[in-house]
């Protein structure tokens, strides 16, 4: 399967993305990564909402996956609504948007090639976008604001709820779960470099977990439980990688591996 992502200089999109057609079914376990996205795959026009769990996805056999991501924080201005109304659920676009969201499905599926679909819900989405995206909330949530925001606790939980989808301290769970899969793909590729065994080539979770901010390997097995449904080294042997603002493609110019595992 060959997964593609196109970062955009845009306030509310982090990037577009496509997943080709294969022969067959696939099945994946899409894993939380603090965005929301606006996904076309099997004839359906749907949003992503901010995820606390893993979601096993079904993709038909023959059919393209395309979307727009939005960035960390971007979601409730990009949609138009708080992002928490979405939260752990994917409903159609169309219920989001009514008829605009209606037109747009209608568009993405007479497009004729794959490309064409996604230039397509990428300038429908784009026409919507007139809020600003909340500054002070996605400087929270990449680490750049500082710790006293100027602002009260119940205030900040009600601009994150609007535009995350939950609050800071779901966030930052999520975050730092992305974190560990960010550096476990960064200790595979050198473990595969140096060519060493496949006995050594298994990851130090316990230096994993110490590095992305877990209390211990024990702290990460019940987070990566709870928030993937598998423990950490099930979790990395079906080739999870990391995602949203911390996949691979968000800081270089090659194509990402595929964020959805088998």
């Amino acid at each position: 399967m060959a997964y593609r992502e196109l970062l955009q200089p845009d306030e509310h999109i982090a990037c577009l993305w496509i997943s080709d057609a294969t022969p067959e079914r696939r099945r994946g376990r899409v894993l939380p990564d603090a965005c929301v996205d606006v996904v076309w795959v099997g004839g359906r026009l749907e949003v992503a909402g901010p995820a606390t769990a893993a979601v096993i996805a079904d993709v038909p056999a023959g059919a393209i996956a395309i979307g727009v991501r939005f960035k960390v924080g971007a979601a409730g201005a990009a949609l138009g609504l708080p992002a928490g109304e979405l939260l752990d659920s994917s409903p159609a676009l169309e219920d989001v948007w009514g008829r605009v969201g209606r037109e747009i499905a209608e568009r993405v599926g007479e497009a004729p090639t794959p490309a064409a679909a996604l230039h397509a819900l990428a300038a429908a989405v784009r026409a919507r976008l007139a809020e600003p995206t909340d500054q002070l909330v996605r400087a929270a949530a990449t680490g750049t604001a500082r710790s006293d925001l100027g602002i009260g606790d119940r205030q900040l939980r009600r601009r994150f709820g609007d535009a995350v989808g939950y609050g800071p301290k779901t966030l930052e769970r999520i975050l730092r779960f992305q974190q560990f899969l960010a550096l476990a793909a960064v200790a595979r590729d050198e473990r595969v470099s140096v060519g060493r065994g496949e006995r050594a080539a298994r990851p130090d979770l316990a230096r994993l977990a110490l590095e992305a901010g877990y209390a211990d390997q024990a702290h990460l097995t019940r987070e990566c439980s709870r928030l993937a449904g598998l423990p950490p080294a099930a979790l990395l042997a079906t080739g999870a990688g990391p995602a949203g603002d911390k996949s691979v493609s968000f800081k270089t110019d090659r194509a990402a591996a595929a964020t959805m595992a088998a």
